[in-house]
């Protein structure tokens, strides 16, 4: 059976830069939403003292909620092999800070897709590092799910691998019970393609997913495609948007995750807003989860 989580896309600035929002703050929303669970970031600031991991667990906890899924960026794609190293370690720890908050799922990405980079070098370097870190995440029970990500909030690049043939092959180069992908519906417009050609692609690896809506604020695609190497963060253009109301075809999704007998985490990125569109985000899936899985509650 799916559960649900959100995940604080609004307030990344807050409780990752300026310290503006504090962890416990985000919480005291969050669990007042129908939700199963609050996905983590490994960036929050507050997570930097490692002390305060159980203690964010308990507060989660003690509402009936958990911390299933951790959020993080490591850039496996660096020509310098002494980077990427320090990537693998920084991967591990968090590794560690998902087992430790009591999740089950850690995301890895490839890295960012730098100019000089050729398709099959970034996949071998993005491969090579994912499979080093699965003997330790497998060791503390972590599965490491692969997103077809758009472009980290803190990177100056895209994602390596966010075509649909990239993702794809770097998916096929990791064969481990441990490894799965956590599919992102909205990231796929992105790269000019289509969500449901890429599910129809991966869904029997699909362990984990992120619900969105994106739009554009203004221009095309192709606008986007112009300006968003070369600059930190996401384009200006680009907006997250509530969930329903977008590009994506929803039951198209939940039909093929069912067909393929999907039981993962379904973690909501929304209410960049205001907590009123979260809300009303998680009214539109649990409303769309029990038509495919009508036992959901």
């Amino acid at each position: 059976m799916p559960k649900l989580a959100v995940f604080p896309k609004a307030f990344m600035h807050a409780l990752c830069k300026d310290g503006t929002m504090k962890v416990s703050e985000w919480i005291d929303l969050a669990v007042e939403l129908k939700v199963d669970g609050l996905e983590w970031y490994s960036g929050f600031l507050e997570m930097e003292d490692r002390t305060h991991w159980s203690k964010f667990r308990e507060q989660v906890e003690k509402h009936g909620k958990t911390i299933p899924m951790l959020c993080c960026s490591p850039d496996f794609t660096h020509p310098d092999p002494v980077f990427r190293q320090r990537e693998i370690e920084k991967q591990k720890h968090w590794i560690e800070m998902a087992h430790e908050l009591g999740g089950s799922f850690c995301r890895v990405l490839s890295g960012q897709r730098r100019p000089e980079l050729s398709m099959d070098e970034g996949v071998e370097l993005a491969a090579t590092c994912i499979k080093a870190c699965l003997p330790f995440a497998q060791d503390l029970g972590i599965t490491l799910i692969l997103e077809n990500h758009y472009k980290d909030d803190f990177w100056e690049y895209p994602e390596f691998a966010q075509q649909m043939d990239v993702f794809c092959a770097l998916v096929d180069q990791i064969d481990h019970p441990n490894f799965g992908v956590n599919y992102d519906p909205s990231n796929t417009f992105l790269a000019g393609e289509d969500p449901l050609e890429l599910l129809s692609r991966v869904s029997h690896r699909v362990v984990t997913m992120h619900a969105s809506d994106r739009y554009l604020i203004k221009g095309t695609i192709e606008d986007l495609r112009n300006e968003e190497g070369g600059s930190v963060g996401y384009a200006k253009r680009l907006s997250h948007g509530e969930i329903g109301k977008g590009l994506n075809d929803y039951d198209a999704i939940f039909k093929e995750l069912k067909r393929v007998g999907f039981d993962g985490w379904i973690s909501i990125e929304d209410g960049v807003d205001g907590m009123d569109q979260l809300e009303r985000s998680v009214g539109f899936l649990r409303k769309k989860l029990v038509e495919y899985w009508p036992d959901f509650t």
